[in-house]
């Protein structure tokens, strides 16, 4: 992937007072390292922290993060490679590892809309446009401004289900339980500079814009990043018993570049009120910009949170979990009433000032490099290079 942008597009606006954490592979040493930047260097954290699910269990990452460590990389020589996808130069991968990878879905009243749009058009485009019509004009202004379990809630429920419109998408949007789901084995995310991919049997897709939180074993917020849940409409719009079919897949799932922590500078308030840019730019000279407000979420960040863990769920290695998107693309691609859907080769970046930039190149997950890094292969090859003494 060519770098048009420069490096400094990963990273947030305020880099210099931003506490960044990530993971580097160095070819070196056949294996990530946990990092973190400062002034412009990446320092190897991982000595101390083998994992970045280890750095996030301490009592204060932040201050973790803080002591000294040696530097070993230039961050811009790592994020050349990253941006040109050299695989013999050390480069940024996913700033995760031994997290579970959950999401929430239907978390904004739009993109509500289209899943229940998808649903009733049964995965066919050319009925989408047909149908948001007449779900628009009918329940469209209303749902926007009810709170998931309210009374109001349980009120609109009746009158859809009366009038045939009830759908399980509506169910999770504005019912008490909110939609959590596994999105992608752990390690098995890909990072930005990667590419990312989608089924070749699918003709209707899309990106998904998502702020990801970095979560600990005990259900502590630690940080957010930047993600792409990528959505497979046609294949989740025949039945959501696909939802699996639809979000695993090789390289479909993208998080980074970093995990900013929280920190005094910005806390989970900031995170509350983030906006998330959207652009996918084609190499048949389409573009498409769209947003992603946090601000129009209809569940709170800290609910979603409590709903996927608690004493009737654990996560002892901590989890990362995407809140979900407002954006939800209906412009025509090609043909008339066909909306979006991606092609091979298109560019998708995914930024936001406080967070920097995920880039990412679409291609099929049948080609895309194949997933061979799991949990035993990290943990021998931790042991060789004498990282996993107590």
């Amino acid at each position: 992937m060519h770098d048009t942008h420069g490096t400094s597009a990963l990273l947030p606006s305020d880099a210099g007072q931003a506490l960044l954490i990530g993971r580097i592979h160095d070819p070196r040493d056949q294996g990530p390292s946990v990092v973190a930047l400062r002034n412009g260097v990446l320092v190897d954290l991982t000595h101390r922290f083998p994992t970045v699910s280890e750095l996030l269990n301490q009592d204060d990452p932040a201050a973790a993060v803080g002591r000294a460590a040696p530097a070993r990389w230039s961050f811009d020589a790592v994020a050349r490679a990253t941006l040109a996808g050299d695989r013999d130069a050390p480069r940024f991968v996913a700033p995760c590892d031994l997290q579970v990878i959950k999401a929430c879905g239907v978390t904004f009243a739009d993109s509500m809309l289209e899943r229940v749009i998808e649903e009733k058009a049964g995965g066919n485009p050319q009925d989408a446009a047909r149908i948001r019509d007449g779900i628009g004009q009918a329940i469209g202004a209303a749902i926007s401004s009810i709170r998931p379990g309210s009374r109001e809630a349980e009120e609109a429920r009746r009158y859809l289900v009366r009038e045939g419109l009830w759908s399980q998408y509506l169910e999770v949007g504005i019912g008490p339980d909110a939609e959590v789901f596994t999105k992608a084995p752990v390690l098995s995310a890909v990072g930005s500079g990667e590419a990312i991919g989608i089924l070749k049997a699918s003709q209707w897709n899309n990106p998904e814009p998502e702020l990801v939180l970095a979560v600990d074993a005990a259900g502590r917020i630690r940080g957010a990043t930047l993600g792409n849940d990528v959505n497979l409409r046609d294949i989740e719009g025949r039945s959501a018993l696909l939802l699996g079919k639809a979000k695993d897949n090789n390289a479909s799932c993208a998080i980074g570049p970093f995990i900013r922590l929280f920190d005094a500078r910005f806390t989970l308030d900031d995170a509350r009120r983030l906006e998330i840019r959207l652009n996918v730019t084609g190499e048949d000279g389409f573009v498409l910009d769209g947003h992603s407000s946090i601000r129009r979420i209809s569940r709170d960040l800290a609910d979603l949170v409590a709903q996927t863990c608690g004493r009737h769920h654990q996560y002892p290695d901590g989890f990362m979990l995407f809140t979900g998107t407002l954006f939800a693309p209906t412009e025509d691609r090609d043909a008339p009433g066909q909306g979006f859907t991606h092609k091979p080769g298109d560019v998708v970046r995914i930024g936001s000032p406080r967070l920097g930039t995920l880039i990412n190149r679409v291609t099929y997950s049948e080609e895309a490099p194949p997933w061979t890094g799991g949990i035993a292969w990290l943990m021998r090859n931790l042991a060789r290079r004498g990282l996993l003494s107590a």
